[in-house]
């Protein structure tokens, strides 16, 4: 067996000869295990957690689509939802359906997010103005919008880190 490194990681392919693993192959084993560490009742509390589990899900994505973490009143998981999805530099995103899924969920709390698959994490005017459209009308039914995160690659930028929401 090739000596291993922190460098390098190891696959045994359908042979059961052993390799170095592909940037595909890293990627995809590291979703299969966020997804298998988050799940419905999942406590999403901590922001890096829930960094990780959105660069794993959004990070290598080439095109635009907003996500919903829909969390009960103890910000524990009910689902995450990819709600829109959109071209590589923008999607549509309308507050009535948003609205509408988060109360069929019975949602207390929910976290936005969406990629840029330009590589920059700054937030537009435009993710701005959707981001204060999403907190209002969802105020109105008593959910809390706890933060809208914007997905490049492995950078991700936080709304409420900002002090944008």
């Amino acid at each position: 067996m090739p000596q291993k490194n922190a460098t390098e990681l190891w696959v045994r392919d359908e042979r059961g000869e052993v390799r170095q693993a592909t940037g595909e192959e890293i990627v995809l084993e590291a979703r299969r295990v966020m997804n298998r560490r988050v799940h419905r009742g999942t406590s999403m509390t901590s922001p890096q957690a829930v960094r990780d589990f959105l660069s794993i899900k959004l990070g290598a994505l080439e095109h635009e689509t907003f996500c919903v973490l829909l969390l009960d009143s103890r910000h524990r998981l009910i689902e995450y939802v990819e709600l829109f999805r959109g071209t590589i530099d923008g999607a549509s995103v309308y507050p009535r359906e948003v609205v509408k899924l988060a109360l069929a969920k019975n949602a207390a709390a929910l976290v936005l997010a969406h990629p840029h698959p330009s590589g920059v994490a700054e937030p537009s005017q435009a993710d701005e103005l959707i981001t204060k459209r999403l907190v209002s009308a969802l105020s109105l039914v008593d959910i809390r919008v706890l933060d809208h995160m914007i997905i490049a690659g492995g950078e991700v930028s936080s709304f409420a880190e900002r002090g944008l929401i």
